[in-house]
């Protein structure tokens, strides 16, 4: 990708989140599933490791999928649209501070308008890195990130929510770090009230806040959570599983009891081939 297209794209990825409204931001898991958002009009993309795990046949956020795969991943995305794509590339894959650094730099390398660096570990005895460590690690992604010839929109997540630390207190706490540490967007995954939605935004405000729609724990309209502050919304890994879901549930239906009626409801073979020969 050339160096002009890569600044437009960083330049367009900002100006989402700092234009006035809410905006969604979908997570394709390869080429062809970020080809069919952009069709539908999405104005912006971003990874999901879930759904690249799921599509490798391997589980999420056990440190298997490994950072080569990640970024090819993310390179096949880039170039599949003109959409700017932010990489949701867990914790950097590495615990030190300078191997999230350089994996913000490897990311611009890949054609990637952004990033989403998050304080987990990976490892389910320990999930979540301590608080000094966290705010290292983000910094030196920040550093990264600047250095870059282009707008590069860093995301810091606090992880406590999804990890069976439900410490709103020191997930705000963290989120406050990140953003005086010069995060781009706060996102806290597994919020479920607009309570402790609208005190996230509050707290590092005026920088926008990412919320995760999808998980099952809280249920929220675009209206609602713009009313609440909130600048932008992601799916995870909702998209792949919706349709990894009726593919699962078709092939029990065949092999369990000989029916073929999911084949009712499908979207034409004429129209995925008349989209990706536009495309």
């Amino acid at each position: 990708m050339n160096k002009s297209s890569l600044y437009l794209k960083g330049e367009r990825l900002k100006e989402l989140h700092s234009r006035p409204g809410i905006f969604v931001i979908p997570n394709p898991w390869d080429a062809g599933s970020a080809k069919i958002l952009a069709h539908i009009g999405f104005e912006a993309l971003a990874t999901t490791s879930a759904g690249l795990a799921f599509s490798l046949g391997k589980p999420d956020g056990m440190r298997v999928v490994t950072r080569e795969e990640a970024l090819a991943n993310a390179r096949a995305i880039v170039e599949a649209t003109p959409l700017p794509v932010s990489a949701d590339l867990e914790n950097g894959y590495g615990d030190e501070p300078s191997v999230c650094a350089e994996t913000v730099r490897m990311a611009a390398d890949a054609g990637l308008a952004g990033c989403s660096i998050e304080d987990a570990t990976g490892d389910p005895a320990d999930p979540i890195y301590p608080f000094e460590l966290a705010v290292q690690r983000l910094s030196a992604a920040v550093a990264a990130a600047r250095s870059l010839p282009f707008p590069f929109t860093l995301t810091a997540r606090a992880e406590n929510l999804i990890h069976g630390r439900p410490d709103l207190k020191d997930t705000i706490r963290r989120l406050e770090a990140f953003a005086a540490a010069g995060a781009d967007v706060l996102f806290a995954p597994g919020l479920t009230t607009k309570d402790e939605i609208g005190a996230v935004v509050r707290a590092v405000a005026p920088r926008p806040v990412n919320v995760v729609m999808g998980l099952g724990r809280g249920s929220f309209t675009l209206d609602e959570l713009a009313e609440l502050g909130v600048r932008r919304v992601s799916l995870g890994s909702k998209l792949s599983r919706a349709a990894y879901g009726p593919f699962w549930r078709a092939a029990e239906g065949i092999r369990q009891h000989g029916t073929f009626d999911f084949a009712k409801d499908m979207v034409a073979y004429s129209e995925f081939n008349q989209l990706f020969t536009r495309s």
